[in-house]
């Protein structure tokens, strides 16, 4: 079976297409038109230039920066905003002629993980991306958990948990809430805070080759950094309890997280242990458009 995958975003639409092993067939990107109609035309463009170049029909899944309603049918909660309030599954299954499959892109990424990244074979999967921003999702036997209302996994707009007083009322998010996990784990909100010291970097990569330098403000600007990311996890612990934590995103590529994180995340699980996996994921940048391909 052909699966095709595409990950639409806010500066590029990317497509690509497996077999039933998880090969890469085909890959292209384009930039993403800022208009409705013109990105179902360029979806419905690479769909079809996938097909003629391997000369077969296969699935669509498209993981999108946001969700589908459960109530009205309608995207919400995108900050590729062109595409809120559009049915964007029923208009491109018309156009292609067959059912598509859409999935916010932290859960794409969570299934990608799931099947045949870092996580293969683990029944809960925990997926989160932290980069600009901070997002999750959730798969179960490698499939996607929306929930009923649509936004399972949402945990970058929960409060940060076990606030310190010099952490309450001290952020704002894009989502109008305060204090949102995003704002202090996000690789944004980790070089907000090291710059609020007096440091200067301009990515959370930035402030870990410091801390490897010996830099005082950048190691405790780390350690802030490792025991908020640990008090974040360590409620998606206590509730959800998955077998396995994947990180994504810019941030996942500091290495040190990994040896770091399993010494603090007990302190916040109940009960005092816990040794849930925290992993790098496998597929880098690809997996999320990788998971569309695997809705299916």
């Amino acid at each position: 079976m052909l699966r095709m995958g595409v990950d639409l975003g806010g500066t590029k639409i990317e497509i690509v297409a497996l077999n039933d092993e998880g090969k890469e067939l085909y890959r292209n990107r384009i930039p993403t038109p800022k208009e409705y109609q013109a990105t179902l035309d360029a979806i419905e463009m690479l769909v079809n230039e996938v097909e003629v170049t391997l000369s077969e029909t296969g699935s669509v899944g498209i993981g999108i920066p946001g969700v589908i309603s459960p109530y009205s049918g309608l995207v919400k909660n995108a900050n590729s905003t062109w595409i809120n309030g559009h049915p964007l599954d029923m208009d491109l299954g018309e156009r292609l002629g067959r059912e598509v499959r859409v999935a916010n892109d932290a859960n794409c990424f969570a299934v990608s993980e799931a099947i045949d990244g870092a996580a293969a074979g683990k029944s809960v999967v925990f997926g989160v991306i932290i980069g600009t921003g901070c997002g999750a999702g959730v798969a179960i036997n490698g499939k996607v958990h929306s929930g009923g209302n649509g936004i399972g996994g949402e945990w970058g707009h929960n409060p940060l948990p076990w606030m310190r007083s010099d952490e309450y009322n001290t952020t704002s998010c894009f989502c109008g809430n305060r204090d949102c996990i995003e704002t202090f784990v996000s690789g944004t909100g980790f070089v907000r805070d090291y710059r609020e010291v007096g440091g200067e970097a301009g990515s959370g990569i930035e402030i870990a080759a410091l801390v490897e330098t010996g830099d005082e403000i950048a190691k405790a600007a780390f350690g802030r950094y490792i025991d908020r990311l640990a008090r974040s996890l360590a409620h998606v612990i206590n509730v959800l309890d998955p077998d396995v934590i994947v990180l994504g995103g810019g941030v996942s590529n500091i290495a040190a997280i990994y040896p770091l994180l399993p010494d603090v995340l007990p302190k916040y699980v109940l009960g005092g242990e816990c040794r849930t996996p925290v992993l790098q994921n496998m597929y880098g940048g690809s997996s999320g458009v990788r998971g569309a391909a695997w809705l299916w």
